[in-house]
């Protein structure tokens, strides 16, 4: 396991404990402060939007190309924005602080 620091919509931080090997969106969706993952980990919908801590963006793989295409059709995107459905919890993401995207 390992723990993922998740800041929800309402600006409180959560640990949140993520087995190694799943994707950050499986943890999310559980939560009622997380997201909806309506395509459920497809890459297609965007519905598990988040943003990572500036200190966590270049730990992790660059985005794929339809990623970058979904998250720029979004309202809210910024520099950090990625899909929670992309990313994988790793031993080396421990720690990962993240915030839950507004809702589009």
């Amino acid at each position: 396991m390992a723990l993922l620091k998740v800041v929800d919509r309402d600006g409180n931080e959560h640990d949140v404990e993520v087995t190694v090997g799943f994707k950050v969106m499986e943890a999310l969706r559980e939560l009622d402060y997380g997201i909806s993952a309506v395509c459920g980990g497809m890459c297609s919908c965007a519905t598990c939007h988040i943003y990572i801590a500036p200190e966590w963006v270049t730990k992790l793989a660059a985005p794929m190309s339809d990623e970058c295409e979904l998250l720029d059709e979004l309202a809210y995107k910024k520099e950090t924005s990625r899909l929670s459905c992309q990313i994988e919890m790793t031993e080396a993401l421990k720690g990962l602080r993240v915030t839950i995207a507004p809702d589009e």
